[in-house]
C-alpha cells in the first residue's frame, strides 16, 4: 500500500473512534451527570528510511467537555446538583473517583453512597455518614450537611490538580490522570439534579458530518485499489 493509502487508513480509524463518541453522546443525551465526551485529531510524522517523511492523523485525544448541564429539581433530601466547577469524590474498588451525578442515597450502614452503592467522600476524604435514626439532612452554603440540627460531615468538591487530565471510566465515573485538588469556585445544591450536558442535535449533525467524511475516505481508498490494480495488470500483460 502506498503512503497515501496509510495516511486515510489512520484518518478513517480515528473518525470511527469519534463516531463511537458521538454515539456513546447521544445514547447518554438523558443520563444524570453524564459529560459529552469528544476526541481531537493530531498529526503524527514518521521518517521513514530512504524516503520523504509520511504524516499522518491520529484521532487519539479524547476530551470531555465542562459545559453546565441542566438543573432539574426534584426536592430529594440526598439529591445534589453541582453548579459551576468540581466534581464529587468517590470510592471505588480500583481508588477515588469524580463524579457530577449526585444522586445518592442511605445505605443500611447509614454511608451515603452512589446508585451503585459506591461511597460518597466528604471535603476531607473521608466516606460521608447519617445515623440511622437521624431525620431529613440539609445542606448549608458551605456544604455543611447537618440532621437535627447537628453537623454530619461536610461535602467536598474537587478536580484534576494542574497538568492533569480527566479520563472516563465508566458512564458517569472519572479518573484523573494526577492528583485531585478540592474546588472553592462550585457551588452545591439540595434537591436538585444536574442533567446531561449533550446537546443531542449538535450531536447528531456532527455524527452526519463524521459519517460523510468517513465515506469520503472509503471512496478514495477504493478508487485507490482500483488505480493500483489497473497499473498491475498493464504490467503483467
Amino acid at each position: 500500500m502506498e503512503a497515501a493509502g496509510y495516511v486515510t487508513l489512520t484518518r478513517q480509524s480515528g473518525l470511527m473512534r469519534e463516531m463511537q463518541m458521538v454515539a456513546n453522546n447521544i445514547a447518554n443525551a438523558a443520563t444524570t451527570g453524564y459529560r459529552a465526551g469528544g476526541l481531537v485529531f493530531s498529526e503524527y510524522v514518521a521518517r521513514a528510511e530512504g524516503a520523504p517523511s509520511l504524516s499522518m492523523a491520529r484521532g487519539n485525544a479524547p476530551v470531555i467537555s465542562a459545559a453546565q448541564g441542566p438543573l432539574e429539581a426534584t426536592g430529594g433530601a440526598l439529591d445534589f446538583a453541582i453548579e459551576g466547577e468540581g466534581f464529587f469524590l468517590i470510592e471505588t474498588p480500583e481508588g477515588e473517583r469524580l463524579t457530577r451525578a449526585g444522586v445518592f442515597a442511605r445505605s443500611a450502614t447509614g454511608d451515603l453512597v452512589t446508585m451503585d452503592g459506591l461511597r460518597v467522600l466528604d471535603a476531607g476524604g473521608a466516606p460521608v455518614f447519617i445515623p440511622p435514626d437521624a431525620g431529613r439532612p440539609g445542606l448549608a452554603a458551605d456544604g455543611t450537611l447537618s440532621a437535627d440540627g447537628r453537623p454530619l460531615a461536610q461535602l467536598g468538591l474537587f478536580r484534576p490538580a494542574e497538568g492533569a487530565a480527566l479520563r472516563r471510566v465508566g458512564g458517569t465515573l472519572f479518573e484523573s490522570t494526577g492528583a485531585v485538588v478540592p474546588v472553592a469556585g462550585g457551588r452545591i445544591l439540595q434537591g436538585f439534579r444536574e442533567g446531561s450536558n449533550v446537546a443531542p442535535m449538535t450531536e447528531i449533525a456532527r455524527m452526519i458530518e463524521v459519517q460523510r467524511a468517513y465515506e469520503l475516505g472509503q471512496s478514495f481508498l477504493e478508487t485507490e485499489d482500483e488505480r493500483v490494480r489497473r497499473a498491475l495488470e498493464s504490467f503483467t500483460r
